[in-house]
C-alpha cells in the first residue's frame, strides 16, 4: 500500500525499497527523499564538470588568454619558489 504522495514504483524497484527499509529501519519516504537528493547532487555536479569543461576548453583554444594566463603565471612564479624555499611552513 502506497502513501497519498508516494509515486508508484516498478515491482523490482519496490522490492528493493521495501527490503532496504527493513534493513536499515528507514521509512521508504525518507530513503526516496535521499535517493532523489544524491541523484540530483550528481546530475548538478555533472552538468558544473561539464560547463567547467568546455570553459577550459575555449580558454584552451583563445590565443590570447593563454598567453596572458602564462605571462601571470611567470610574474607569480618566483614568489612562489621564494615561498617554497622558506620554513615557515615547516
Amino acid at each position: 500500500m502506497h502513501g497519498r504522495n508516494q509515486p508508484e514504483a516498478p515491482h523490482e524497484l519496490g522490492s528493493k525499497l521495501a527490503q532496504e527499509a527493513q534493513f536499515s529501519g528507514q521509512p521508504r519516504s525518507q530513503l526516496i527523499r535521499e535517493s532523489l537528493e544524491a541523484l540530483l547532487s550528481l546530475r548538478e555536479r555533472q552538468r558544473n564538470e561539464a560547463a567547467l569543461a568546455a570553459a577550459a576548453s575555449a580558454l584552451a583554444s583563445d590565443v590570447d588568454a593563454c598567453q596572458e594566463a602564462l605571462a601571470v603565471a611567470e610574474e607569480f612564479l618566483e614568489l612562489e619558489n621564494e615561498a617554497l624555499e622558506g620554513s615557515w611552513w615547516r
